[in-house]
């Protein structure tokens, strides 16, 4: 499996499952301070590796009235400012070629959105950047043709490709995984990650917002570390009621503590099942 590091976070480390966790967007930066101050404390605590997340801008918002952010600099300033902060890689996605540049000054990982994932512009400009990159697959692709989504990046030279897996489309309004997917994602040789929170979502069917099935979240992201996920993708929100994006689908932040300590326990007991 093709091996590499993003700031300090080795992707994969078979230890020990990476996370990538943060806000559905920039709101504030003292909301984001506050998100990236527990996942310090978590990593610190738990032991496990973060980089963190958080949109500095929404360009896919079921709404045209929707929030979008609070402003693309003062949003890629505030990644920054957590970067250096924390001492925790950063990442933000990225959605026409031209805020690659731009971006890519800021953080340490581009995110390809999952609608954007056959952009071949795109991800050229994002592999050309030379930071590593997290393409989600798209909830109309099969998990196995994601590779040639990969080799769009790794034609420029930079293999440092993870894979995210975030649902598929299920008629409208709603988005099953087949965690077969990860398998076979896998078998293409970049790292996997599970995006816990937008599987959940119910696209577009709040009039206007997305909707989502938030009870569902421990028993798939179970799922999903069980069928050998090698990271995990959430977001998370200290009042998920008050998110301005995927309201219905984020993590309370005192609440993510105890998942990760859950989900770090089923990823022991999966990797010690390997050697039987």
């Amino acid at each position: 499996m093709q091996k590499f590091s993003v700031g300090q976070v080795s992707v994969p480390d078979e230890s020990v499952p990476f996370l990538i966790a943060g806000p559905c967007v920039i709101e504030s930066r003292a909301m984001a301070f506050e998100i990236a101050a527990e996942l310090q404390r978590i990593s610190r605590e738990e032991g496990v590796p973060f980089i963190f997340k958080g949109s500095y801008r929404k360009a896919n918002r079921s709404s045209g009235a929707s929030f979008t952010g609070i402003g693309d600099r003062e949003a890629l300033e505030v990644l920054a400012a957590i970067r250096e902060t924390f001492g925790m890689p950063v990442t933000t996605d990225v959605h026409e070629t031209k805020e690659v540049e731009l971006a890519s000054r800021h953080v340490d990982l581009l995110q390809i959105p999952a609608f954007l994932c056959r952009q071949t512009e795109l991800l050229v400009a994002a592999g050309e950047s030379g930071l590593a990159v997290n393409i989600k697959k798209g909830q109309f692709m099969a998990p196995e043709d994601m590779v040639l989504a990969a080799a769009k990046v790794a034609q420029t030279g930079n293999r440092r490709v993870m894979l995210t897996e975030r649902g598929s489309s299920f008629g409208y309004h709603n988005l099953v995984v087949d965690f077969r997917g990860i398998v076979k994602m896998g078998e293409t040789g970049y790292p996997v990650l599970y995006d816990a929170t937008h599987s959940l979502q119910l696209p577009g069917a709040g009039h206007g917002v997305s909707g989502g099935e938030r009870q569902y979240l421990m028993p798939l992201a179970r799922a999903a570390v069980a069928a050998g996920v090698n990271g995990m993708f959430f977001e998370i929100h200290p009042d998920p009621p008050k998110a301005l994006s995927d309201a219905a689908v984020q993590v309370a932040l005192a609440d993510f503590g105890a998942i990760v300590k859950q989900l770090l326990q089923l990823y022991r007991c999966v990797q010690s099942l390997q050697s039987l």
